[in-house]
């Protein structure tokens, strides 16, 4: 067993939420990790998540108490008191459930290795959403996914043994036929125990490239001054995503691409920002390098004004001339399903055309384009934002259905 402590590693491996809106996700989310993800002001007072949440885990095991029981987020055994072994940290991507936020969810999904999909046992299930974001795992490729039947605190032995069977139809012969389902109550922490024992075992940390060139997908981007802050003590721009290979270090001359937007004379361009790692944050504080896995957060020289809002994101990070080219435009080999995800009525996809306005999902970058060619399986589009994509990024397509962007199929980069 290891004995690292917490403060000596960064999070191992980034687990997305997924689920309807009322399903208990950030409720979850904070069993785990003792952290509210919800932090906007509309989120707290809408009580839904709208951006991307995320907060760090801890995940212990005591050598003294049997399975599940031994498994904990605690340095200390609840039940014999024993001092715990350290496993590993563990970063959770929130996401929002609510059909309007599809595309900030699929941005968060571009980042994970494995994900919950969260179930609640006092609603009829499955709903729109649930279907939306399991297709959208599977076609960015987790595969690591864990059932969570939440909240069965608040319902009866018989709705949620109904609950389960739902469960279990829905899932058959679907790429999850075989993942684990874990009742539990988020809000009383019961079975918490019995989901990290889960995780551990069914979401292995994955392999991943160190000596690569560096390379980061920005999830969010902030301006962390307080108003009022005086220039000469205000601090640069913070960026926070997943290392997806190699290594940054403290004092990195850094890369960020597709950039900052230029407005000359009514026509817009974007150019690459250059700047140096002031300082690498992780869930535990401050570290002089950071490697792929878990979500990083990297201090910066940039103007807080360029970061603020969340300015980058979508953004790729890596050292000076590594990064991919800008793309203003894409060929894309595409492929449609059947019928088009979340909608209540199971809307048959009809092919793309020439001229129609489309949504894509870039790894963490969402932007828009009008198709110039479209045949049986290629497309082509002019981009209204351009971006930065690393190769094998899938691509989300997605169009107009009514007031939502619906999805619709996924490509390939050509």
């Amino acid at each position: 067993m290891s004995s690292k402590k917490k403060s000596m590693v960064q999070p191992e491996i980034n687990i997305g939420t997924l689920g309807h809106v009322d399903n208990g996700k950030s409720t979850l989310v904070q069993a785990l990790t003792g952290i509210w993800t919800a932090r906007h002001s509309e989120e707290l007072r809408r009580g839904i998540t709208i951006r991307l949440g995320y907060a760090d885990a801890y995940f212990y095991k005591c050598s003294s108490c049997e399975a599940p029981q031994c498994y904990t987020n605690k340095e200390k055994c609840s039940i014999c008191g024993s001092k715990t072994d350290f496993l590993r940290g563990v970063s959770f991507v929130d996401c929002p459930g609510h059909h309007s936020l599809m595309l900030t969810m699929l941005s968060g999904a571009a980042l994970m290795d494995g994900a919950l999909f969260v179930i609640a046992a006092n609603a009829k299930f499955p709903q729109a959403q649930d279907r939306e974001h399991l297709l959208a795992a599977e076609m960015v490729g987790i595969k690591n996914i864990v059932i969570v039947q939440n909240k069965i605190d608040i319902v009866s032995k018989d709705r949620a043994l109904d609950n389960f069977k739902d469960i279990e139809k829905f899932i058959e012969g679907k790429s999850i036929e075989k993942s684990p389902v874990i009742p539990l109550s988020a809000h009383h922490s019961v079975n918490l125990d019995l989901l990290i024992k889960t995780i551990e075992e069914k979401m292995q940390t994955p392999k991943r490239n160190a000596l690569a060139d560096p390379a980061m997908q920005v999830l969010r981007s902030f301006d962390v001054n307080k108003p009022g802050t005086h220039a000469e003590n205000l601090t640069g721009g913070v960026l926070g995503g997943s290392i997806i290979e190699g290594e940054f270090k403290k004092d990195d001359e850094i890369e960020i691409r597709p950039g900052i937007r230029i407005d000359k004379s009514g026509r817009i361009s974007y150019e690459p920002l250059y700047t140096t790692i002031e300082d690498l944050h992780i869930g535990t504080g401050l570290v002089d390098k950071t490697g792929p896995g878990g979500l990083v957060g990297i201090g910066t020289l940039l103007c807080p004004s360029i970061t603020k809002s969340d300015g980058l994101v979508g953004s790729i990070v890596g050292r000076e001339g590594k990064l991919p080219d800008t793309l203003n435009k894409l060929t894309l080999d595409i492929q449609l399903f059947e019928r088009a995800v979340g909608t209540k009525e199971q809307t048959p996809v009809d092919k793309i055309r020439s001229n129609e306005p489309l949504v894509l999902n870039v790894g963490t970058s969402v932007t828009s384009g009008i198709i110039t060619s479209a045949r049986e399986d290629i497309i082509e589009m002019n981009l209204k934002r351009p971006i930065c994509a690393l190769i094998n990024n899938k691509v989300a397509v997605s169009r107009r259905m009514g007031d939502s962007w619906r999805l619709i199929g996924f490509g390939t980069i050509k």
